[in-house]
């Protein structure tokens, strides 16, 4: 299927690994033109070296600043195409956190993506054209306990999301999210090594364990999820906003 995204300007955010790394790449191969970003600059340059094909370009910014956040637009002032994605905040159960932590997250993982979708938003209304995906978290429908500060900070922005689409959706620009679970990055890998304190296990215990939580009795690959994304973008899916769809290896006990 021709996803119609030769020309079409993407940024995506937290792109230099794991799953926002997997979305540029399919973007970019499906003709977008894709801005990248992370902080690490020696991190930036492998994932600039790791693309095979596409015009794609990076910058090392921290996306939660302004200044990153301008840095970012100054390059790419008119995106057809937003990806927000950021690594998941620690994993903590709720009597472990601390207001310090709560305002960290609720900064990076609802205050920074609005941001991002205030700045693009009035552009591609104006061109009646924009796609929006926020990379959030299975969490987001199953909270667990050890994960308070995810579910709570990506729940707020499923539900902000959901007001701005309504508002949008009538000069074709759709905003939706995808809500991973147990997929084959390395933030698995931190969460296997948070297990192993929790649960007094080995690491490849805790390894086992991610498997065996999937229906589908693998972790998921961020191609899939990119692949998944690179849809949501596409001219194809203008009919498709305000909506969650979970990658989950068909784990969710839910039909909802």
């Amino acid at each position: 299927m021709d996803l119609a995204l030769n020309g079409k300007r993407a940024i995506v955010t937290g792109s230099t690994s794991g799953i926002g790394l997997a979305c540029a790449r399919t973007l970019a191969a499906e003709g977008a033109t894709v801005l990248i970003c992370g902080r690490n600059e020696q991190r930036l340059a492998d994932a600039l070296a790791s693309f095979a094909h596409g015009d794609v370009t990076g910058v090392a910014v921290d996306v939660t600043k302004q200044e990153g956040r301008a840095a970012l637009l100054e390059l790419c002032p008119s995106p057809d195409i937003l990806v927000n994605n950021l690594s998941g905040p620690p994993p903590r159960r709720f009597f472990d956190t601390t207001p310090d932590e709560w305002n960290t997250v609720l900064d990076s993982h609802l205050l920074t993506p609005l941001e991002m979708i205030r700045a693009v938003v009035p552009g591609m209304r104006s061109r009646r054209f924009g796609r929006i995906v926020n990379i959030t978290s299975a969490m987001v429908l199953t909270p667990r306990p050890h994960h308070v500060l995810s579910t709570s900070a990506r729940t707020a922005l499923t539900a902000a999301a959901k007001a701005i689409s309504i508002e949008v959706a009538s000069d074709n620009v759709t905003i939706n999210n995808i809500l991973p679970e147990r997929i084959d990055t390395p933030r698995q890998e931190q969460m296997a090594r948070a297990a192993m304190d929790r649960e007094n296990v080995t690491y490849e215990e805790a390894r086992a364990a991610q498997v065996q939580s999937i229906a589908a009795k693998r972790l998921g690959r961020p191609d899939e999820v990119a692949e998944a994304c690179a849809f949501l973008c596409s001219e194809h899916a203008g009919y498709i906003s305000g909506q969650n769809l979970r990658l989950d290896g068909g784990s969710s006990p839910s039909a909802f």
